[in-house]
């Protein structure tokens, strides 16, 4: 009889705790979120002029065109439309597709180039892929920094360090014929400060950025 009793007992306080943990918790987690940060919520959407969402502040997404500042490389790319429109096979397509968070996972000595013992590394992949990016840095005259050159460990950061965004001011200046100074203003608008004051460094979200050129631009009748 006391066996019984237990087990109601244990049925009980499982129920209970499934009610408090399982339902009543995460809906007021949820209406809480929903009251007092609702942006924040609904995943921190960044809209245009029209509207539209285009995008998340707390997603990075690439750009490659010489009048965008370019984000940090990523091993994680979203795909922009839905998957019936998607062609693996196209290569215009190839960043488009879709993945998870997370980094490459290659080793540190996966960039090591050198010789040794007559041997040479199986699967450079890290390395070739950063060599190219600093190429094409070079090429942009644009200072190599760590994190234009390096992913995050989640592949996700929307942000570039101060340098990184200064050193390109002048390409995307000359990009949409624009003075220096009127691209320049606009990085420190965007720059977010350390998280509490003293963690992190300063960073300039890419997208709040970029979407400010184009509503710049767009404000003062130049022409894309």
């Amino acid at each position: 009889m006391s066996i019984f009793r237990e087990t109601v007992k244990a049925i009980r306080v499982t129920l209970v705790f499934w009610l408090l943990t399982g339902i009543i918790y995460p809906l007021v987690m949820v209406l809480a979120g929903q009251i007092v940060f609702p942006y924040q919520a609904n995943g921190s959407l960044i809209k245009n002029a029209e509207g539209q969402a285009i995008g998340s502040a707390l997603i990075g997404q690439p750009f490659s065109s010489d009048r965008y500042f370019w984000s940090r490389p990523s091993t994680t790319n979203y795909s922009s439309f839905p998957a019936a429109e998607f062609d693996p096979k196209n290569p215009d397509n190839i960043a488009q597709r879709t993945g998870t968070s997370g980094a490459s996972n290659l080793a540190p000595s996966n960039t090591q180039a050198l010789l040794k013992d007559n041997r040479k590394p199986e699967d450079p992949d890290l390395l070739k892929r950063i060599q190219t990016d600093v190429a094409k840095l070079k090429q942009a005259n644009i200072q190599p920094t760590a994190d234009m050159v390096y992913t995050s460990g989640s592949s996700l950061d929307p942000h570039i360090s101060v340098q990184s965004a200064r050193s390109q001011i002048a390409r995307v200046a000359q990009a949409r014929s624009l003075p220096t100074n009127q691209v320049e203003i606009l990085v420190p608008k965007y720059t977010d400060d350390r998280f509490l004051g003293i963690f992190g460094e300063p960073g300039v979200n890419v997208l709040k950025l970029n979407l400010a050129l184009d509503t710049l631009q767009s404000g003062s009748g130049a022409n894309d």
